[in-house]
């Protein structure tokens, strides 16, 4: 109930993003008529639809894209008549169709109060409505794509567009007060009439053209990510901001009991351990690292997971790599052993495809470190990068408590390189940008993705974290693949690193130059690119192609394919 609150809290909030500016024509158009029968069943219209596109469109396959997309236009076009019908009255009394009849009564020339009339307007805006992605819904979004569809999942996405409807209906009720004072004069009346119908046209091209996510996203991340996050923290579901453990008496930390050490049924296959159980961990201090091996964050706290093991493991320290994946590829076994040989991990490592362990710990996060005493009692938690010296106190006290305080020696030592190392967090602008259509964000080709389809995309000039496409992609829910070389990727952003998670579907090698505002990256080329910004992609996993050697300021990246076939994941900066 906290989350569905938060998603109810935050579909409030979407009253102040721009991105509801392109449904407000088709809401307002209904201040001329009763609040219940009128407002009411088209608000509700609109969030149940949209709870339930919203719900295939995060865990459903591109049938479930298709079908989103045609009943898109077939609003648009149900939409359109309807401004048509506001706007020139005599062409709903000559039209004979039945959705200009619709159009007809929805103009609500006649004084006809039919809630079913405004139930279709309300299930027209729900197939239409996109808003923009800030952390509530990343929240919510995340949970799908990892739980699948569930009735879970499509009543928090009602409870974000019923906060949504109850925020429009507040400034609906405001609208009809202001319609009903001007209902006298009836030349003013038919003004606000007409001027709505050109609102509810200009609405229906901007969607049609693609602005309500291209233009308009842009100004939201900005103005309601703070607000959402803050209201996430509040209600305790902002683990990254989480305080370290208090000091009690005599210099001890104070470590209360959370919870239990889950079973470890459902892991597996198991990377340098046979399968282990709660009975083999029995007098053990267990640290649990939930992590996936293309997640830049995971990938940086791994140097201080890797020390701990090489340091304690002798005092009686056990480590599980928990691989919880985030994209499709990451669930390939042969993937994972493969990151594992290359990040020099020696400790277990199990994968959690099906999300058991993660269920169980009821955890959202990667990375996420779980600490458990000698009696199997969960005593500390972490959430993303940091804090790691006080992690490491943590172990220590643990050892202890079990009778086998570390040996003399001071803290464990953390090497650290190439995409290991911390990021610059002081020089950071950048976030985390998907490539797929169902979490992109700021994407600024002409005429937006196509998804489940080929197009040839052509760039565009970029602001900071504007991306683009040139040449020919598919874009699926989750990546975009090259079709034809050459192919290329652009972006505007502002930090030391920039990552990319790239992938070889096929295992044929793939050819790729990167130039940073137009030049070779010379002294700036990331671990996996040469000085002359040429490089190979081989296998599915996070390449860093940019590391600043001098002052970190805006800049503009290319990554050219010389060879068809790529497919590109996500980008990640550091």
């Amino acid at each position: 109930m906290l989350i569905a609150l938060l998603a109810y809290l935050g579909g409030m909030l979407t009253i102040v993003s721009p991105c509801i500016l392109p449904v407000l024509p088709f809401v307002f158009a209904n201040a001329g008529r009763s609040f219940r029968r009128g407002a009411v069943p088209m608000l509700a219209g609109m969030a149940l639809t949209f709870a339930v596109v919203a719900t295939l469109a995060a865990v459903g396959g591109s049938w479930a894209v298709r079908a989103n997309e045609a009943g898109r236009w077939a609003a648009l076009v149900l939409l359109a008549l309807f401004g048509l019908a506001l706007v020139f009255p005599a062409i709903s009394d000559r039209a004979t169709r039945p959705l200009v009849a619709l159009g007809s009564r929805l103009s609500n020339r006649t004084g006809e109060e039919s809630i079913w009339s405004s139930l279709v307007l309300g299930i027209a805006t729900g197939l239409l409505w996109a808003p923009c992605a800030g952390p509530i819904l990343g929240i919510i979004f995340t949970a799908a794509a990892i739980q699948g569809a569930t009735l879970g999942t499509t009543f928090l996405l009602f409870a974000y567009a019923l906060g949504a409807a109850t925020s429009l209906a507040l400034a609906l009720l405001v609208g009809c007060k202001v319609y009903q004072r001007m209902k006298g004069s009836l030349h003013a009346t038919e003004w606000v009439r007409r001027a709505l119908g050109v609102l509810v046209i200009a609405g229906v091209l901007a969607i049609a053209l693609g602005l309500d996510t291209r233009v308009l996203s842009k100004l939201s991340s900005t103005q309601t990510a703070s607000l959402e996050t803050g209201l996430a923290q509040k209600l305790g579901l902002g683990g990254s901001t989480q305080e370290g453990p208090k000091v009690g008496a005599g210099g001890r930390l104070v470590l209360p009991v959370e919870g239990s050490l889950p079973s470890l049924e459902g892991l597996g296959p198991w990377i340098n351990s046979p399968p282990l159980s709660r009975e083999d961990l029995k007098g053990k201090v267990v640290v649990i690292d939930f992590w996936t091996y293309s997640c830049i964050n995971c990938i940086r706290s791994i140097p201080y997971v890797r020390a701990w093991y090489e340091r304690y493991r002798g005092d009686g320290l056990v480590v599980i790599g928990v691989h919880a994946p985030e994209f499709a590829f990451e669930r390939n076994p042969e993937n994972v052993e493969q990151a594992v040989q290359d990040l020099g991990i020696r400790y277990p490592v199990a994968l959690d495809n099906d999300y058991a362990v993660w269920k169980a710990l009821n955890n959202r996060y990667w990375p996420a470190h779980y600490f458990f005493d000698a009696q199997g009692r969960q005593r500390y938690h972490h959430f993303g990068e940091g804090r790691y010296d006080e992690s490491e106190m943590v172990i220590r006290q643990l050892l202890a408590e079990a009778g086998h305080a570390p040996k003399v020696g001071g803290m464990a030592e953390t090497t650290a390189r190439g995409a290991e190392a911390g990021a610059a967090f002081s020089t950071l602008n950048s976030p985390e940008t998907y490539i797929g259509f169902q979490r992109a964000e700021r994407f600024v080709s002409p005429g937006g993705q196509a998804p489940n389809r080929p197009k040839t995309y052509s760039t565009a000039p970029l602001s900071l974290n504007d991306w683009a496409l040139e040449g020919q992609w598919t874009v699926g829910a989750q990546s975009a693949r090259s079709t034809a070389a050459p192919a290329a990727i652009a972006y505007r952003f502002h930090a030391r690193d920039l990552h990319l998670v790239l992938g070889s579907p096929t295992g044929r090698p793939i050819r790729f130059r990167v130039t940073i505002d137009g030049r070779p990256p010379g002294a700036d080329a990331g671990v996996d690119v040469k000085p002359d910004g040429t490089g190979v992609v081989t296998e599915e996993r996070l390449y860093q192609l940019v590391r600043q050697d001098g002052d970190v300021r805006d800049r503009t990246f290319r990554i050219d394919f010389l060879d068809p076939g790529v497919e590109a994941f996500a980008f990640t900066f550091g």
